[in-house]
């Protein structure tokens, strides 16, 4: 079936809307606590570094060298990385909606994520994310980030759609600004509920009932 609206391709962000973050502020804090790390120093050697993993200029061995091990450590890099992944955990309701929605609509679907290479990779993999998504404009992989306009002028550009037959899914409200400033609709995503009665006005509804 084809999509009663005029939206043909749907942008995704990863981090929040389909799964937890991959890396965020509870999870670092979680990490400093389990790990026995000083939380300040954590946190300001992150910020120092994360955007340029996540902009694909670092391996997460050399961020991780730069951020927890440029100091000796009671535990290994393994067992950190082994923490580090698995704060990733899935929302399957917006995972079914999404894959609800290509069924039905036959939609384009596009992620869109700022996302280091090997938490990235981990994602995709263990969740099955390419088994719905037809490309993903990653960070790490596009060397760009949000908020970049070019970061979303080049996923229109993969895309080979207009900004009107866009949707952009996304929970972060600057991001969510700066496609609308460049003509591509967007919805703030807080939960799925809303979500799904927010696509409804958009005539993309689900087969049951909205929550």
């Amino acid at each position: 079936m084809k999509s009663p609206s005029k939206i043909t391709t749907l942008f995704l962000d990863i981090g929040g809307v389909l799964l937890t973050d991959g890396w965020g502020l509870d999870y670092r804090s979680a990490a400093a606590k389990a790990f026995k790390l000083d939380p300040k120093e954590l946190e300001t050697r992150h910020h120092q570094a994360f955007d340029t993993y996540e902009a694909g200029k670092l391996s997460l061995d050399d961020y991780l060298k730069q951020v927890v091990f440029h100091q000796k450590r009671s535990f290994t890099r393994a067992q950190f990385k082994g923490f580090m992944l698995a704060q990733s955990k899935p929302y399957p309701q917006m995972i079914a909606l999404i894959r609800g929605l290509k069924a039905k609509y036959g939609m384009k679907i596009l992620v869109v994520s700022n996302e280091g290479r090997e938490l990235n990779a981990h994602r995709i993999r263990k969740f099955k994310l390419d088994g719905f998504v037809d490309a993903f404009i990653s960070s790490c992989f596009v060397h760009l980030r949000k908020p970049d306009p070019e970061f979303f002028r080049l996923a229109l550009d993969i895309a080979q759609v207009p900004p009107q037959h866009v949707l952009y899914i996304e929970n972060t409200p600057m991001f969510v600004q700066v496609a609308e400033g460049l003509g591509i609709p967007s919805l703030l995503h807080t939960d799925y509920a809303s979500t799904c009665r927010k696509l409804a006005l958009l005539g993309l509804d689900q087969d049951g009932p909205i929550p």
